[in-house]
């Protein structure tokens, strides 16, 4: 099983670079640890274009069973398709990332927003 624990960070700035930072596991052995850059994307959007990086670093374990670790609890409705949202933006990214979420075999999204102990975890996952 492959384990990702992925962070997408906007700046203060519009205009300003986001930092997009993800570590990979397969059965609990580190195999992928990075932080890069992306041109300036909308705060609403930052953890989508995340996935997407990350999606394509997983691309090798597209046949594997995939979970995501996140803190972003509207990221997960907008990927489960519950969110009430009418921002154009965020539909059309969703829509997208959508469309290659499905060329995984079995990937999933874990949000632990709510879960205190595994939020200090994630982040120092991610430091």
């Amino acid at each position: 099983m492959i384990t990702a624990y992925l962070v997408g960070i906007s700046k203060f700035h519009e205009e300003e670079d986001i930092e997009i930072r993800y570590s990979i596991y397969k059965d609990d052995e580190l195999i992928c640890k990075k932080s890069v850059y992306e041109g300036y994307k909308k705060p609403l959007v930052v953890t989508h274009y995340a996935v997407f990086t990350l999606l394509k670093e997983l691309e090798p374990y597209k046949r594997e069973e995939i979970n995501v670790i996140v803190n972003d609890p509207a990221f997960i409705e907008q990927v489960r398709g519950t969110s009430t949202s009418k921002n154009k933006d965020v539909i059309k990214v969703t829509s997208v990332l959508k469309d290659r979420i499905r060329k995984f075999k079995e990937l999933k999204f874990t949000d632990i927003s709510q879960k205190h102990q595994e939020v200090i975890k994630w982040d120092n996952e991610l430091q």
